[in-house]
């Protein structure tokens, strides 16, 4: 928890002091008002007193409670704006981290999981600063200040509020060690149920087109159930505290007037107007004691998940990464890759996905991957834009290792086009125009040049605001074709030096493929452009094609080096076209 304050601005440290020194006068000014009720009270009942010194300790004790009342607006207001600044802070600190996570990171935390850490988590430590704040500054000093006026006037007294005090302590230990373990439960079934929820709402299809609603619904009903039970039994713990603190607060009054008027029976009239006053003042204080209490007993309820909160944000923004940046921006060579016995395993795994990989690509050559599903060809190109490190060998691009790199200089050497087309909420222009190329190009003729060649300007234009239609998040309103087809265009209008296209014509048909193909080729033809397909129609005028079986290479060569030379490869096209097709290929 503490560690997460750590990181406060000036500012913010600033706003705590002004609360503590706030608070610190609230409580003083409220310790006072039981004084002058008590002066109030010796002035009636003794003889010579004058309206005037009643008046005037009357509105000092008015002053008082005034003064308390502003000090309370002013705590609020800053505690308030205080939470809020802060809880921002940590929010943007998490979606920084988040965005330099890499995908093993990502798989250890899970997107559920993240999202519930960037929202419910900082909210939990946004109540703590708003409600809690002047509650774990404002309950033990007015509790021990309380105690401290009160210890020498009356040991009976003084003996009664200890008693309450006694098991006020044991109530409130005995929640705080029953609620915090539940508390730990409710935030992972915050994100279990996060997680229910998403997954529902992505694959919605799917469960209507199975009919699985029923089925889903027990599954998020089981979900639900574990969070509700939690928070069935922490209100049922938390429900003592009204009855308890009902009594204590009832029976101290009860018990300061029996004990006062067993001992006013014996004493003379100078003394009883002295244990008068204590006792009025004994109530006053006593119920400023419970009221502390009654403070923590609301910290104890908002603290516990707090604190699991901050442990679950710190986590994030302590984990290190993996993907060290590195420090090299400029190079001499373009367009160039090298892979030098490159072998990968995922953290954990056992078993190598890729195995002694080597191979070189030329500025302008075109590279393609073929393979069988599970091969490895999808995670072999994710090892060029550092999605992953390699686990053995290196891999150079323009004659560098990708590691010495800084990651932004990386990033804009390539052109990637991802396997699962993602399209981000915004216009068609805001979807092409991305990121640096967003920065460079402003212009809607690179949007429609980028669109011709990717070969999306026909159905863009059919759209109702054309470049400026909405696009929704994720691409749901457009095919998964012209999703495909967008995100081509993306890479393309950042005229990068390599392109890389993860298995991105899948969704398109024949005709349109090899149209967008042999627009690349014109466009990119002095870049270097890798390829991982399926189809052999995709990939067979490929300068090398790279046959990758169960993570190793078993072939490198052209389309017809392969079918002479490559068992698999031959294998993969026979499957696909006939041999009279191959041979006229």
């Amino acid at each position: 928890m503490f560690k997460l304050f750590k990181n406060m601005t000036k500012k913010e440290v600033l706003l705590v002091l002004s609360c503590i020194v706030l608070i610190i006068a609230q409580v003083y000014l409220d310790l006072r008002l039981p004084e002058y009720m008590s002066k109030i009270t010796v002035l009636i009942q003794t003889e010579g007193s004058t309206i005037k010194e009643i008046l005037i300790s009357g509105l000092l004790m008015l002053a008082c409670a005034l003064g308390s009342a502003i000090s309370t607006v002013c705590i609020g207001y800053f505690a308030s704006y205080l939470s809020a600044t802060f809880s921002m802070n940590i929010r943007s600190r998490l979606f920084k981290k988040v965005q330099k996570l890499s995908n093993t990171e990502m798989k250890k935390f899970h997107t559920s999981s993240l999202i519930t850490r960037t929202t419910n988590d900082v909210t939990q430590i946004e109540m703590l600063i708003a409600m809690g704040l002047q509650a774990m500054v404002k309950a033990p000093i007015m509790a021990v200040w309380a105690i401290t006026k009160i210890i020498n006037k009356s040991a009976a007294l003084s003996g009664i509020v200890a008693v309450g005090v006694l098991i006020l302590i044991i109530t409130n230990i005995f929640i705080m060690t029953t609620v915090n373990p539940l508390f730990k439960k409710i935030q992972k079934f915050t994100d279990n149920l996060n997680n229910a929820t998403r997954e529902n709402l992505m694959g919605v299809r799917v469960i209507r087109a199975f009919n699985a609603e029923a089925f889903q619904g027990e599954k998020f009903k089981q979900t639900n159930n574990d969070i509700t039970n939690t928070h069935i039994k922490i209100q049922k713990t938390f429900a003592l505290m009204d009855p308890v603190m009902g009594s204590i607060m009832h029976f101290l009054t009860l018990g300061i007037y029996f004990i006062g008027a067993l001992l006013l029976i014996n004493m003379d009239l100078t003394q009883r107007l002295d244990l008068f006053s204590n006792m009025v003042v004994f109530t006053s204080y006593g119920i400023q004691v419970i009221m502390s209490f009654l403070l923590l007993t609301m910290i104890f309820m908002i603290l516990p998940r707090a604190q699991v909160s901050a442990n679950r944000i710190n986590e994030v923004l302590d984990s290190e990464i993996s993907i060290k940046d590195g420090k090299i921006t400029s190079k001499e060579e373009v367009g160039t890759i090298k892979f030098n016995n490159v072998s990968f395993k995922y953290p954990d795994a056992d078993e190598y996905v890729l195995k002694d990989i080597s191979f070189e690509a030329k500025k302008g050559e075109t590279i393609a991957f073929i393979g069988s599903t599970g091969s490895g060809k999808s995670t072999l190109i994710n090892l060029i834009p550092r999605f992953y490190d390699a686990t053995e060998g290196e891999i150079l691009v323009d004659g560098i290792n990708v590691k010495d790199y800084k990651l932004e200089t990386l990033h804009n050497i390539i052109g990637y086009i991802p396997q699962k087309a993602f399209m981000f909420t915004g216009s068609v222009k805001d979807n092409v125009l991305f990121g640096e190329s967003y920065e460079k190009h402003h212009s809607e003729e690179d949007v429609r040049k980028a669109l011709k060649i990717a070969q999306a300007l026909d159905f863009v234009e059919k759209m109702n605001k054309g470049i400026n239609s909405h696009i929704a998040r994720g691409g749901t309103n457009v095919s998964g074709g012209q999703k495909q087809r967008l995100s081509v265009a993306r890479a393309i209008a950042r005229n990068s030096e390599i392109y890389i296209f993860d298995d991105t014509f899948s969704a398109l048909d024949y005709a349109t493929e090899a149209a967008l193909r042999k627009e690349i080729k014109k466009f990119a033809k002095n870049a270097t452009s890798l390829i991982v397909a399926q189809r052999i129609g995709t990939i067979m005028n490929a300068d090398k094609i790279i046959v990758l079986d169960k993570g190793e290479c078993v072939g490198i060569g052209t389309h017809k080096e392969l079918l002479k030379k490559c068992k698999v490869y031959k294998e993969i096209a026979l499957s696909q076209l006939s041999e009279e097709e191959l041979k006229n290929a």
